[in-house]
């Protein structure tokens, strides 16, 4: 399958350029923030003690998630993938617009400004991640399609009917493929975006609407853990490792290897998510274990 030869740049008025990421952030934010909003008018949807916030304080705490967002995830990627480079380039660090970001460290940042905020503003911690976890996977599908359009992070060489040849000499570089052949690989960015973004997004739904799982505060953010954590670890097998890690010996830049295959191992993405599959189990359990409201 040829790779759509998409423009990066979503709009352009004069020098101004809105790529397509950039678009997918802005979208994904004020689109949570609606839904957010949206959910808390109801009430009944939390039980007798109603909603964590109002949609005015979720206004107020948008400014603390951007906040987060950018500082985790540009942090996040400069100590997980490349703290060799940084140490020696440290002005780089805060240079975001040459790209780099990390969703593991965002979603740091994220938790981190929610535990200061509810804390200022004296609200059920719990429950307003609830309500962010219900709304974050708007953000992750448009931020893997983005991925996608820009033709970055793809996956690893394949030969099923929907391998795309993704653009640039990197991408034809496949262990396995010879170099008189064009290199197919697997759209691994709209597998994250299906089973990170859609599925994900419809559970946490049901669970909102037909289940009404805002009653046991916890639910919502433990599946949501462990349906990001179990999403991104599934994927990252089909998925091209960080540059970095890749070498002769380790074509698909897996951190830890097992034995002598190339596709046996684990990457870094892999690994970042394990923590975030027993966290969300555990999060599962104690919200199933205490009363609903």
């Amino acid at each position: 399958m040829p790779f759509p030869e998409i423009d990066p740049v979503a709009l352009q008025i004069g020098p101004l350029a809105l790529r397509w990421y950039a678009l997918a952030y802005i979208v994904g934010i004020v689109g949570g923030w609606w839904l957010a909003a949206r959910i808390a008018r109801r009430d009944h949807l939390f039980g007798p003690q109603g909603a964590p916030a109002t949609p005015k304080q979720i206004e107020d705490f948008i400014t603390w998630l951007i906040l987060g967002i950018i500082a985790g995830g540009r942090l996040g990627y400069v100590l997980f993938y490349r703290p060799g480079y940084y140490l020696q380039n440290p002005l780089e660090i805060v240079q975001v617009w040459d790209g780099g970001m990390s969703f593991h460290g965002g979603f740091l940042g994220v938790c981190i400004a929610m535990v200061l905020w509810t804390r200022r503003h004296n609200v059920p911690l719990m429950s307003l991640a609830d309500l962010a976890a219900v709304v974050t996977p708007i953000g992750l599908f448009l931020g893997r399609v983005a991925n996608f359009i820009n033709g970055e992070l793809w996956g690893r060489p394949t030969d099923v009917p929907w391998g795309v040849a993704f653009p640039g000499q990197r991408a034809q570089d496949c262990f396995g493929v010879p170099a008189d052949q064009v290199c197919l690989r697997h759209p691994s960015q709209l597998y994250e975006a299906f089973l990170e973004g859609v599925v994900l997004f419809g559970i946490l739904l049901a669970l909102v609407w037909v289940w009404k799982g805002l009653r046991r505060p916890g639910l919502a953010t433990g599946i949501f853990f462990a349906g990001y954590g179990l999403s991104r670890f599934i994927v990252e097998f089909f998925r091209q490792g960080d540059a970095q890690y890749i070498g002769p010996d380790n074509p698909f830049g897996q951190v830890i290897r097992f034995g002598d295959s190339a596709w046996a191992g684990l990457s870094m993405g892999q690994i970042l998510s394990l923590p975030m599959i027993v966290v969300g189990l555990a999060l599962i359990l104690w919200a199933l274990r205490r009363r609903p409201a």
